[in-house]
């Protein structure tokens, strides 16, 4: 845990940074989990929240005002953030039912000015904040140096990662024609430039892949996309390999990061049209077209939707990197089956031996995010990360949740099971039924084109709410091909999304259950969307998904009583499918154990 206790530091640092804004007349300051790219993970340099709080979570914010402060999670950090965060010198509140806009609006008095840094915020976000403030008769100013960096001693240097190719035999498509795809998007809507900040997008429309952040390869840089097809890449000149100008042409000029604020002068000076997505990119950039009076057009990053529809060559990918990550999750699952009766395992120690079964796959590029082994107590907190102070050895009679995925060449992986370690008890079974009949109702949906996710959440609650329980997390997100684990447009979640499901997107499968200080269950796989053959006439076109992830689930966790006919044919396909497509990869006592794992339900 990372109380004041062990991190006595933390009082100081909130010393200092209100010292430091009482020095510029500031009554606030805002402290937001991200960088000036907005993406979920962030390098050492941006993580100014946990070195300010001690919240390690991949989403939150903190405000820091004058004589109180709070730090804002969501549902699936509350239980982190109590460990983490001193509750002496933060209110914790849940950032949708206790949103930060009316913190603001209750603590704030007349005539204060909060700060924020504009590389750190949306426009979108800056909007709600600013109408917070209005009223508390605030003033929300943009401050040019971010505090923290300046009170931040050791604080790390900017990531310097190679940026290299990903080839078409990976890609499916050049580079080029997708510059020239978007680039006619552009010229449709008379608009002359798009202004990219997204990492993912990026690396999507030029190619490339990098190492600057944790678990996804991105390269941290910025990209103007002109309508005739050319590219502005605003990147660190130590980044991009020596063949990386052939692989890209000339088309792609490479500039100085420190250039993209003369850049964007020249297209407001010149009167472009420009292209800018409000809840992406960071306020600094439209404060600065803004104030060159360029014309600028509010709308979604084309890059997005075209990335989230992945072609055949990267389906093909993505199917052959889950037969090899299925590989290391049953090779894994069996060494849990061997092990787990013995006694001795941890959460750590069950974590690095996933990670290594991983690190033998061809393809293999690293974790697509760090590992969630949560045993009993530790599975009910969503997003827990095992540290040396909160792990846990596997209890008997316990449940055991295991999510984690693995970055290849040719596709990103993220799969969750839950294993009873012992015989669990009855309520455990239960519960563990209800949440896989849910995801068996969402892997069997059939659906019209134009259906978004939200639609379609309601089928993985459902055997949960009958039971009058839920779980506080969307169903399902967006994955890319050797990208992010976690992206959009398209999610499944109750929240409201009218982003259409299409053919070609990969999205994840998971409902869960959670029972505070006992246990947690999630199982999750990924899935496809796909053009559904319908058995008969169909006066619209129908989607389904192909389910992707490939690992048995416990089959002493379900109770088969509380299966159908049809949920029970399902389990039995699945695990057959497991059998055939991973077996013949696994040494013969391992398939022994999968034969055992895979067989018929009664």
């Amino acid at each position: 845990m990372t109380h004041s206790s062990s991190h006595p530091d933390h009082g100081v640092r909130l010393a200092d940074l209100r010292q430091i804004l009482s020095a510029q007349d500031l009554h606030g300051f805002i402290v937001p989990k991200a960088d000036e790219h907005q993406g979920e993970y962030v390098a050492p340099r941006a993580e100014r929240l946990e070195w300010l709080t001690g919240f390690s979570g991949s989403a939150g914010m903190a405000i820091v005002l004058d004589s109180n402060a709070a730090v804002f999670v969501d549902g699936r950090y509350t239980l982190q953030a109590r460990d983490e965060v001193n509750m002496e010198q933060f209110e914790l509140r849940h950032l949708a039912d206790e949103p930060a806009t009316d913190w603001v609006t209750d603590q704030m008095a007349a005539g204060q000015r909060l700060g924020y840094d504009p590389w750190l915020h949306t426009p979108s976000q800056v909007t709600r904040l600013q109408a917070a403030c209005k009223r508390a008769d605030t003033e929300l100013v943009a401050l040019e140096t971010n505090p923290i960096d300046t009170i931040w001693a050791d604080q790390p240097d900017a990531p310097i990662s190679p940026a290299v190719a990903q080839t078409k035999t990976f890609s499916g498509e050049p580079s080029a024609d997708k510059r020239n795809r978007i680039a006619g998007e552009l010229k449709v809507q008379n608009i002359d430039a798009l202004v990219i900040s997204a990492p993912d997008s990026i690396a999507w429309l030029l190619n490339i892949r990098g190492n600057d952040i944790p678990f996804t390869p991105f390269t941290l840089s910025f990209v103007v996309l002109h309508a005739d097809a050319n590219v502005d890449w605003f990147v660190d000149g130590r980044k991009p390999a020596d063949d990386l100008t052939d692989h890209l042409g000339a088309d792609v000029r490479i500039q100085a990061p420190g250039q993209l604020g003369r850049h964007l002068d020249q297209l407001a000076e010149d009167g472009k049209t420009v292209l800018l997505n409000p809840a992406a990119v960071p306020m600094w950039i439209y404060l600065r077209l803004e104030s060159g009076e360029a014309n600028i057009e509010k709308g979604d990053d084309p890059c997005q939707l075209a990335k989230a529809q992945k072609n055949p060559t990267e389906l093909d990918g993505i199917r052959a990197a889950h037969v090899r990550d299925g590989v290391a999750v049953c090779r894994f699952l069996a060494w849990l089956h061997k092990q787990a009766p013995a006694g001795g395992e941890s959460e750590i120690s069950i974590g690095n031996y996933l990670e290594k079964m991983r690190s033998e796959n061809k393809h293999f590029q690293g974790l697509s995010f760090s590992t969630i082994s949560g045993s009993g107590p530790n599975g009910a907190i969503v997003h827990y990360r095992v540290t040396e102070q909160t792990n846990r050895d596997l209890d008997q009679g316990s449940l055991l949740l295991v999510d984690s995925g693995g970055q290849y060449l040719d596709g990103t992986t993220d799969i969750t099971r839950t294993i009873a370690i012992g015989t669990p008890d009855d309520e455990m079974r239960n519960n563990f039924t209800r949440v896989l009949k849910g995801h068996i109702a969402l892997a069997t949906a059939t659906f019209p084109k134009g259906t978004s996710g939200s639609q379609l959440d309601v089928l993985a609650r459902l055997p949960l709410w009958q039971a009058g329980l839920d779980y506080d997390h969307g169903t399902g997100h967006g994955v890319g091909a050797y990208l992010s684990v976690h992206e959009g447009p398209q999610r499944i979640s109750k929240m409201p999304n009218s982003v259409a499901l299409l053919p070609g997107m990969i999205i994840s499968n998971e409902p869960g259950y959670y029972k505070t200080g006992a246990y947690g269950i999630r199982l999750e796989n990924l899935v496809a969307v796909k053009v559904a053959d319908m058995e008969t006439e169909s006066e619209k076109e129908m989607l389904k998904f192909e389910t992707l992830s490939l690992a048995p689930f416990d089959r002493n966790a379900i109770n088969t009583d509380m299966l159908s006919a049809d949920e029970v044919t399902w389990v039995n396909d699945y695990h057959q499918r497991v059998h055939e497509q991973v077996g013949p990869l696994l040494d013969t006592d391992i398939l022994t154990w999968l034969e055992q794992a895979t067989a018929p339900l009664d």
